[in-house]
């Protein structure tokens, strides 16, 4: 959607509906099949019988996970694939919601939820804020599970920008609504978050009446939530639908409005409504779809789900977010049509289609493993969780709060802001071609990231007397004792840990310099023994220390660091 370089792929621009998105700043790209001359992998969805390992554990929960701990992959990699996707597919508890940390919300007390309260724009900012924390908050927490990863691609999927509607407490409904759908059936998350209040809000649908039905959702809920576009066929016209079908479906959505008194809903006006039938090009098999009231959007959405390529559109957006951005004709053949057409029989189940894929000989290919940039929100979560920072605990939860508000910052100046994707598409990393995911780096977003690695590995961040940063020296304590005190084993452990390709002998030398500048490895041994001898000593705790931490730097300093 947004400007950018030539796409390898592209479609004619077209005027942007949604009153967010400037016409001149759209441009809207669906999923391509890329040429097959850009091949990489040949490998299908084959179950993956290879070798079961640290290596496999890791690629698997990296890209499962926001950074999975050194701990998280030892278990995996002591259990087996199916074990471990089991955990990943399990639902996980549904979480409280976010709460009040600020003095300015007078509407409840500190560590109470805001949720239910009535709106007050004066209260707006701090609730939002709560809710972007909140979240934050359920990212760092997410154990082994699949449902935060799962939640933030709804959200990339199905997007809402949390500061266009200007009301938090619809915010948290519409993740409530994500989170709850994450790993189930992705045809009842359609249904559902057509008529949320966020939804109806952002995309105009509670203005839409008989009289006036507003276009912004039914276009939306076609070209970017479901079936796509396909190639162009006549002025606004594609193979997938029609202009006449998108004003078909803003009949259909018409009546439909937000409820803002506690609490936050939907309703429907019948006198709003345009009862009449509403027939739907050949795209849809002409089908004409009667009055029928409160439940016709789930007709709507029911005739967009039957259509093939709706299944297919939707793997090849769970492909490029799991596994790479390019789709050439292979990988359609072979991956994106078995995977639709798994998810069809299953009724739009997500999960089967989630453990086929992530099973698959073709995710576990060479190939595919350490080929994808990580997002800001990777990076920065992953950068904790993996240096296992620890933030305070809930009984301080103002001072909580403040922290996870300060990694969302963090995330913000790097280009992807928690609950506000750029426009209605989503971020444009997912379907910017050619560059994808290689947007993520650019000269504002490296630096940012290099400055926050430094932070962490140095002096940390302070905020309310309390200080989150990356305790060296209890990270190389927590690997076996034989191999902290080697110099090589403890790079080793490092390196496996935050790459997920193997580095060159020269790099594995430059890490070691910056560990050990000038010094012979048993030096290392000799001061590591020494401080663990004398732990209150400052001068040899100083002294592993400060090489812990010029390595660490090093090793972040790397750009196979920003893979995954």
């Amino acid at each position: 959607m947004l400007s950018g370089p030539t796409a390898v792929v592209a479609e004619e621009p077209v005027a942007a509906t949604a009153q967010q998105d400037p016409p001149e700043t759209v441009s809207r790209y669906a999923n391509k099949v890329l040429p097959t001359g850009l091949s990489r992998a040949t490998s299908t969805l084959a179950p993956y019988t290879g070798p079961w390992g640290y290596a496999q554990a890791a690629h698997l929960l990296r890209r499962s996970l926001f950074g999975p701990t050194r701990p998280e992959i030892m278990a995996a990699a002591g259990s087996n694939l199916t074990a471990v996707l089991n955990g990943l597919l399990a639902a996980p508890a549904v979480p409280a919601p976010p709460v009040n940390v600020s003095a300015t919300d007078t509407s409840v007390a500190i560590g109470q939820t805001w949720a239910g309260q009535v709106f007050d724009q004066n209260f707006e900012g701090v609730r939002r804020t709560s809710l972007r924390s909140w979240w934050m908050g359920q990212l760092l927490g997410q154990g082994t599970s699949l449902a935060e990863k799962m939640t933030l691609f709804w959200h990339n999927h199905f997007v809402v920008e949390l500061g266009d509607i200007n009301d938090a407490r619809m915010g948290y409904e519409y993740c409530r609504l994500l989170r709850q759908h994450a790993l189930g059936n992705v045809r009842q998350m359609a249904k559902d978050v057509t008529v949320t209040p966020a939804m109806l809000r952002y995309l105009n649908g509670n203005q839409s009446t008989a009289g006036a039905p507003n276009e912004n959702y039914g276009r939306e809920l076609l070209e970017l939530f479901t079936v796509g576009k396909g190639p162009l066929i006549g002025p606004g016209n594609y193979t997938n639908y029609t202009e006449a079908d998108v004003q078909a479906a803003a009949r259909v959505l018409s009546g439909w409005r937000d409820l803002g008194t506690p609490p936050v809903s939907s309703y429907f006006t019948a006198s709003r409504h345009d009862n009449t039938a509403k027939v739907f090009s050949s795209a849809f098999g002409s089908v004409s779809l009667a009055g029928n009231g409160a439940t016709e959007y789930q007709d709507l959405v029911n005739l967009v789900f039957q259509q093939a390529e709706t299944a297919r559109f939707l793997v090849r957006k769970l492909y490029r977010w799991f596994v790479y951005y390019v789709i050439d004709a292979q990988v359609e053949t072979d991956i994106i049509r078995p995977l639709a057409t798994l998810l069809v029989q299953n009724g739009f189940e997500v999960a089967p289609v989630l453990r086929a894929l992530l099973s698959s000989e073709h995710f576990f290919d060479v190939l595919n493993m350490g080929c994808l940039i990580k997002s800001p929100l990777d990076f920065t979560v992953g950068l904790c969780r993996q240096m296992q920072v620890v933030f305070p605990p809930a009984s301080t939860v103002t001072v909580q709060y403040q922290m996870w508000e300060y990694l969302n910052t963090l995330a913000f100046v790097q280009q992807q802001t928690l609950g506000d994707p750029p426009n209605v598409a989503g971020w444009a990393a997912y379907y910017q071609t050619p560059q994808f995911h290689e947007l993520w780096i650019n000269a504002v977003t490296l630096p940012r990231r290099n400055q926050a690695t430094d932070l962490f590995i140095s002096t940390g961040y302070t905020r309310s007397g309390v200080k989150i940063v990356i305790d060296v020296l209890a990270l190389a304590q927590s690997f076996p004792a034989a191999t902290a005190s080697d110099c090589n084993l403890l790079i080793d452990e490092f390196v496996r840990l935050m790459v997920p390709i193997a580095l060159t002998t020269n790099q594995l030398t430059f890490l070691k310099t910056a560990l050990l500048p000038g010094l012979p490895d048993f030096e290392w041994t000799v001061e590591w023994q020494q401080y663990l001898a004398t732990p209150t000593n400052t001068a040899k705790k100083a002294a592993v220390t400060t090489k812990l931490q010029a390595m660490l730097r090093a090793l972040m300093g790397l750009a196979e660091y920003h893979l995954s």
